[in-house]
């Protein structure tokens, strides 16, 4: 047990045991950490506007991102749009499986896919052999808003006991088919649904779970709404890869699911930056300072947590446990800390620009500090 978990039992979260799979060369489950999606929201026959927003979304650091694939012709842009981008694709299928077999063939890491909503026996074993020809994996994805009419009909309407039902049965068709390289997901756009789905479905398997709130809204709304539900799932040790879903800019997905995961401790990907909401004891202007950092920082991979505090009553305080700090002080001048100790001061027209050079050359010590990682 680390000092850490010694001294802080209250920050440990116990992850639910799954099993592993692999999403092109990303592992799913088990103890690979958990991963962030995104999905595109481009036509997926445009190919050059896809391909940049992949990219895009790779910048902002997405593990996997999703592209839909309605029909024959985005699946035969598929094939160059994985060719021209890093993170893994998985190919989202509506309901027609020969979509399936073409998203394969083209290179899709994974197929989202639900096993019982595409005819036959035939053809679900059609898709099996094609994943595995391939070496696809699959995401069973079940939604409130699309459940199977029996099951409406038995329930009255969309339930936790619905979600998993569908979920399970759809898992067992891929299981009898003697395929097992599959996640499951049993998304809502209500919290209290989809929270007690998720625990309902990590009770009764052990296959990984993508965890989201379908539908969440805007960048606010939905960010509020996301974090509300995957914060009580991923607290409670459920989910091995999450997407938050806005009404935004699919960077903006992929920046809201990291900084979930390092508020819990579960990632750590570029500055945690923790600052004051201002009073009229602040020093210097700081909600103008903070949108300005954020944006200019936003390059930073590498983890490292930094203060803005606009006055003395909390800043030192804060200042101390983070690697650069900044307290505002009097007279157009504040104070810089490094490591949690005062180290110098800074002036008003300097604040920004010095923050960020402070920042850039920590990372990069940082950077050249670390154990080279493995081949």
């Amino acid at each position: 047990m680390s000092n850490l978990e010694q001294v802080r039992p209250y920050r440990q979260i116990h992850r639910r045991v799954s099993r592993k799979i692999k999403v092109g060369n990303v592992f799913v489950g088990g103890d690979a950490p958990i991963t962030v999606q995104t999905m595109t929201n481009t036509l997926t026959t445009d190919i050059q506007a896809t391909i940049n927003q992949i990219r895009q979304a790779e910048e902002a650091g997405a593990d996997i991102v999703r592209v839909s694939v309605p029909d024959e012709a985005s699946t035969k842009a598929l094939k160059d749009i994985i060719k021209a981008v890093n993170v893994p694709i998985v190919a989202d299928i509506h309901f027609h499986y020969k979509r399936a077999i073409e998203a394969a063939e083209a290179g899709a890491a994974c197929l989202r896919i639900n096993p019982g909503n595409i005819g036959d026996d035939a053809r679900v074993k059609e898709v099996v052999k094609a994943a595995k020809d391939y070496g696809c994996s699959m995401r069973i994805g079940v939604n409130a808003g699309s459940l199977e009419k029996e099951l409406l009909e038995k329930y009255g309407e969309p339930c936790p006991e619905a979600l998993v039902e569908s979920a399970l049965t759809h898992a067992k068709i891929l299981e009898d088919n003697d395929f097992r390289e599959f996640k499951i997901s049993v998304k809502a756009s209500d919290v209290f649904l989809a929270v007690a789905a998720y625990q309902g479905l990590a009770a009764a398997c052990d296959y990984p779970l993508h965890i989201g709130i379908t539908e969440a809204g805007s960048l606010n709304a939905g960010t509020v709404r996301s974090s509300i539900g995957l914060g009580m799932l991923l607290w409670g040790g459920i989910g091995d890869t999450i997407r938050v879903s806005l009404s935004a800019d699919p960077v903006e997905e992929v920046r809201v699911g990291f900084e979930m995961l390092k508020t819990l401790g579960l990632r750590h990907r570029g500055v945690q930056l923790i600052s004051c909401p201002s009073c009229a004891r602040q020093q210097f202007q700081v909600i103008k300072t903070v949108e300005e950092l954020e944006k200019r920082i936003a390059h930073i991979r590498t983890p490292m947590t930094v203060s803005v505090i606009g006055c003395v009553v909390n800043g030192p305080g804060e200042a101390t446990h983070t690697q650069i700090g900044l307290t505002g002080g009097g007279n157009g001048t504040h104070l810089v800390y490094m490591d949690g100790k005062p180290h110098h001061k800074v002036k008003d027209e300097e604040l920004v620009d010095h923050l960020v050079q402070l920042i850039e050359e920590k990372a990069a010590k940082l950077e050249a500090e670390a154990p080279p990682k493995a081949a």
